[in-house]
């Protein structure tokens, strides 16, 4: 059997992993990753599945582990690539896949099968085995892929809670179980593995909000956290019915959560509790809960639009309490400090889990990692899901409480890793995944080199060169022109633009058609431009701007 990465493995986000046996292939995830700060434009970035081209009919089927756009938010652009298999998972993660599929009604509508906890099914080859996990979002599982080469138990994100709110604690007994029937890899979450300790219960945080609606009975409380956290919701909701309030939903992603969590009863919600933010506004602050999205500091989320008072209804008022109920992810700590110094400045207050436990992730901290070992006691050990550095912490923690150190792998995407009976290695061979970058309706469209021009125009703008030229001469007709993008404003250096001018009349009259016997050639001219214009512009400033000559010819 063979393991192959396709995302996750240095990176958060873009989780996806390939299982093949004797030709029969399944997927674990189909997952986006979002840009880092040097993809400018680009929306997400899929899995590359190229290792996969020509064994699309070999493909049983797609299991989703849990409702996270970093596991399943590519879907809608690979799986027509994929020819379309059947996908898997559990209720309300497949809710939310179809709800993401209506974003893109052109493309191929998936056939998605809802398998229950502790459910174990065929696909071709593969024996699955699903096993309940705690997560921020409901339905969560991993699942144990079996054959006779042996075994693969892929976590997905987990952590351990003895006492949810709204969900059952992870099935210990069941993962037991699994042990016994023998695993011989475990390809677990790794994102917290840099935090000491147990990760925080639900139960926990819960008590710490009630004090908080306990603390502020006459004030409005705006509640700003992620959209898939329904747990999370549910306690806000339930805290508010306890004390009186009504509460207002807004935010799309939020508000098509809330909806599919009551659908299918994941959520429960009195009659009469919701209402929308105009009605909101007709009751006194204390009696208003507002629930929105907005926690990272995100341009256009609800939060930013009321504190910039761009909202339709909804205004920031003196006294409001704002709770952020959710961690900073790392690369957001500035717009989300923007947001808080903004509520401040307008009179509200902010609570965050830095003052208090408001905020419980949805990734177990090393204990709970160390604690799915102890359970698994799998031969071999793949930590997954994030960066680098996170997984060789969790496989150091392994080896210094007793795993075998031949026995921690840390392949990277493409990477293969064979599993024979009784051994596990990576096996050297090796596909290139690219980021297949999302942008627009493009998929995969922009490379390299396009993104190496973005980032070139964002760092010293560009300068187009406008030159008329006598088609039959070479010569220049009148003057030359400029247009300046991020470079310099030109009405303050006409300095510089007259010495540019003269540059690139030099550049045009050393290449004129009479000096060399004829018409010019333009490629070439345009070339020397590009060249000798932007070494003149960098001699002059110290900057590097794309230089884009146009050529007229008459």
């Amino acid at each position: 059997m063979y393991l192959l990465p396709l995302g996750g493995l240095e990176e958060i986000g873009r989780n996806s992993a390939v299982v093949e046996y004797k030709s029969d292939i399944i997927l674990i995830d189909l997952g986006l990753m979002f840009p880092t700060e040097q993809m400018y434009g680009i929306d997400y970035i899929i899995p590359d599945i190229s290792p996969l081209h020509g064994k699309e009919k070999h493909i049983k089927g797609v299991i989703i582990t849990h409702a996270h756009y970093d596991h399943f938010g590519a879907v809608p652009h690979l799986i027509p690539k994929l020819g379309n298999p059947p996908i898997y998972g559990s209720e309300f993660t497949m809710k939310l896949v179809e709800k993401r599929q209506a974003d893109f009604p052109n493309y191929a509508q998936p056939t998605v099968n809802i398998v229950q906890r502790k459910e174990i099914f065929k696909l071709g080859k593969f024996e699955i085995e699903t096993f309940h996990v705690n997560h921020s979002v409901p339905n969560a599982f991993g699942v144990v892929v079996r054959t006779p080469a042996g075994s693969i138990a892929f976590t997905g994100d987990f952590k351990f809670d003895n006492h949810p709110v709204n969900d059952l604690p992870a099935d210990e007994e069941h993962i037991k179980e699994l042990s016994k029937k023998g695993v011989s890899v475990l390809y677990t979450d790794s994102t917290g593995a840099e935090r000491e300790g147990h990760s925080l219960s639900e139960s926990t945080i819960e008590s710490n909000m009630e004090n908080i609606f306990k603390k502020h009975p006459n004030q409005r409380i705006i509640a700003a956290t992620f959209s898939s956290m329904i747990d999370r919701l549910q306690q806000l909701i339930s805290l508010a019915e306890k004390y009186g309030r009504k509460v207002a939903v807004d935010g799309y992603s939020m508000k098509t959560n809330v909806e599919i969590a009551r659908e299918i009863g994941f959520m429960k919600v009195k009659s009469g509790t919701l209402i929308s933010t105009d009605e909101s506004n007709k009751l006194s602050p204390g009696k208003v809960l507002i629930l929105c999205t907005g926690a990272q500091g995100e341009d256009n989320a609800v939060l930013n639009r009321i504190i910039n008072k761009e909202h339709k209804n909804l205004e920031l008022q003196a006294g409001d309490i704002v709770i952020f109920s959710s961690s900073v992810i790392p690369g957001n700590e500035a717009s989300v400090q923007m947001v808080k110094d903004q509520i401040y400045k307008q009179g509200a207050e902010v609570v965050h889990y830095k003052m208090m436990d408001i905020h419980s992730g949805g990734h177990g901290h090393r204990e709970d990692l160390q604690h799915m070992i102890d359970l698994m006691k799998p031969d071999y050990l793949i930590p997954a899901h994030g960066y680098f550095s996170f997984r060789a912490e969790h496989a150091k923690m392994a080896v210094a409480n007793g795993f075998d150190r031949n026995h921690v792998l840390l392949p990277a995407n493409g990477e293969v890793v064979e599993i024979m009976p009784g051994k596990v290695r990576l096996n050297k061979e090796k596909y290139e995944i690219k980021h297949i970058m999302v942008d627009g309706l493009g998929v995969g469209d922009v490379g390299n080199v396009v993104l190496r021009d973005r980032q070139l125009l964002a760092s010293d703008g560009m300068v187009v060169v406008i030159a008329t030229i006598d088609g039959r001469t070479g010569k220049i007709i009148g003057e030359p022109d400029l247009i300046s993008r991020g470079f310099v404003y030109l009405k303050e250096h006409q300095q510089l633009i007259n010495d540019t001018r003269q540059q690139i009349r030099k550049v045009i009259e050393s290449q004129s058609g009479k000096k060399h016997g004829g018409a010019p050639n333009w490629p070439h001219l345009k070339s020397n431009l590009r060249d000798s214009i932007g070494e003149f512009l960098f001699q002059k400033t110290e900057r590097r701007p794309m230089v884009l000559p146009v050529i007229i010819e008459v």
